[in-house]
């Protein structure tokens, strides 16, 4: 998956052209990707060599959308979603983001650290090279700042590209349950000026949807965010036709994400915009929500980025080989749509896809080598077993 002039994403039917090349080299220097070709290549007596074996190389995957910073885990609802408990019932009787939120008012921000460290060697092994995480489970000033300070570390003591993202408008805490506009007014007056005084996140988020954020609370909070310097992005669509997607489209959003219910007003407004289209099979997997229209929004001449959401309620798993697969058989994309949809197009997502994404020169080198096999396409076809036999990421073997 080789790049010789730059792209920000790729959409409609371009999401299923990928570049290649056979017998291929590849030169890194310093963390970056200095120049590859084809064919026989002597290197220098000095030069470390990794030889592939016959094993596929491409970018390591760009993940747009986590919540990899939490507390404890969650299986105790799972059970409750087995019986018949809907996501929204869940929440309603105390568990779902109040549940997470309660663990981690509880958890110190050493040991909250220390649980994070782990889920983030654990995408590592998996190929993950550039991940965003938000906050979203303090609901409060100090906790929300504590998440963001916890994903800051990660990104000073890890190899990964990390990007933060402040998602205080992730649901109502218990104490607003009757005052939502009072807890908008918190977001917007008290939480925000505190992110952006420590310069703890680029991106703001919130959870417009049946149930969450109205489309008139939730462009309050990306106007205040904007003020701040942060941009926009949007949980949308993941429960009702919500409105989300034309509020980030109209704020400029960088992407819209979930978008389980997309229609003609949706397409248009996406094509109207340089939004990203986020979907996240591993919510609607884990959850039993219908998957979100992938094919229609390709066949509309769109992009669309693949991420796993990571997140102890709805999508436990950081693994995107595993979300590629979910791509091809519930969402009916063709294995190069997926590789783009977990490339470029999600470290466009990111606002990283000029050194992240795509095997060009001067771009970080952060690459996956796979097993041998046959095709890229039997990394999706043959779920539940990984194919990766190494993760680069600046340059460096990381040890899998």
């Amino acid at each position: 998956m080789v790049e010789t002039d730059p792209v920000e994403w790729v959409a409609g039917l371009d999401m299923d052209s990928v570049h290649t090349i056979d017998n291929g080299w590849l030169v890194i220097e310093h963390g970056k990707i200095v120049c590859f070709g084809e064919g026989e290549v002597i290197p220098f007596a000095d030069d470390e060599v990794l030889d592939c074996n016959g094993g596929m190389v491409f970018p390591a995957f760009c993940d747009s959308h986590t919540h990899l910073v939490f507390a404890g885990t969650r299986e105790k609802e799972y059970e409750d979603k087995i019986r018949g408990l809907s996501y929204e019932e869940i929440a309603k009787k105390g568990g779902g983001i109040l549940n997470s939120s309660r663990l981690l008012a509880e958890t110190s921000e050493k040991d909250l650290f220390r649980q994070s460290l782990h889920r983030a060697m654990e995408i590592i092994r998996s190929g993950t090279g550039a991940v965003e995480i938000k906050s979203g489970y303090g609901l409060n000033t100090r906790d929300e700042l504590k998440m963001l300070r916890v994903i800051r570390r990660l990104e000073q003591e890890t190899p990964l590209t990390i990007k933060a993202t402040f998602l205080g408008a992730h649901a109502f805490p218990a104490d607003f349950r009757k005052n939502h506009d009072g807890y908008v007014r918190l977001v917007v007056e008290e939480m925000i000026p505190a992110v952006a005084k420590e310069k703890l996140a680029e991106f703001i988020d919130v959870f417009c949807d049946r149930g969450f954020f109205t489309p008139k609370q939730t462009s309050r909070i990306l106007e205040a965010g904007l003020a701040h310097g942060l941009r926009p992005k949007i949980h949308a669509n993941e429960l009702d036709f919500s409105g989300g997607v034309q509020v980030g489209t109209h704020h400029d959003a960088l992407s819209v994400d979930h978008l389980e219910f997309v229609g003609e007003q949706e397409l248009e407004a996406l094509k109207k915009s340089r939004t990203m289209p986020t979907l996240l099979p591993g919510a609607s997997f884990f959850l039993g929500l219908p998957y979100a229209p992938a094919r229609m929004i390709i066949d509309a001449g769109l992009p669309v980025a693949l991420a796993s959401d990571y997140n102890p309620g709805s999508s436990p798993t950081g693994n995107m080989e595993l979300i590629m697969s979910m791509g091809t058989i519930q969402l009916k994309m063709l294995p190069n749509e997926v590789l783009n949809a977990v490339t470029i197009n999600g470290a466009y997502a990111m606002g990283i896809s000029d050194t992240h994404g795509t095997i060009a020169p001067g771009k970080v080198a952060n690459l996956v080598v796979t097993k041998p096999i046959p095709s890229f396409g039997f990394m999706p076809y043959a779920y539940g077993t990984s194919q990766i036999q190494h993760v680069i990421l600046n340059g460096k073997i990381e040890t899998i």
